[in-house]
């Protein structure tokens, strides 16, 4: 299977460790390149290649700020990577939730004596 060129997509473009860093920063505020290239201790063109990936899929925007070009954040260009990660968001709710539920059973046993005997007979999935 092809591969999506990294250019067009959120998800190729955010795989990048260094990308994610730089979107760290800019979720802060708006940044030059020198200050993301010292804040990350890269060298300017390596910084300024990952901001046109990230430019090209639109994750971030950029304006003239005087003699500097200054990037920030555009979280809506994400917006597929937040509504993907939230199918496994309700996962995780519901999986806390039943934790919630064994752990408010263990401290009732332990407050009514402590002989665990109410969470002996059961089976542990069905907790």
């Amino acid at each position: 299977m092809a591969r999506a060129a990294t250019t067009t997509d959120a998800f190729n473009a955010v795989a990048e460790p260094r990308r994610r860093e730089i979107l760290d920063l800019l979720a802060v505020g708006e940044r030059s390149v020198n200050d993301l290239a010292r804040l990350l201790g890269l060298a300017q063109p390596q910084v300024s290649k990952h901001l046109r990936v990230l430019r090209e899929v639109g994750a971030v925007a950029v304006r003239e700020g005087g003699r500097q070009r200054l990037y920030r954040l555009n979280g809506q260009a994400l917006r597929p990577i937040h509504d993907w990660v939230s199918k496994y968001e309700r996962t995780w709710s519901a999986r806390f939730e039943r934790l919630d539920s064994v752990l408010e059973e263990l401290q009732q046993e332990e407050r009514d004596g402590g002989t665990g005997e109410q969470g002996r007979d059961r089976d542990p999935s069905q907790r």
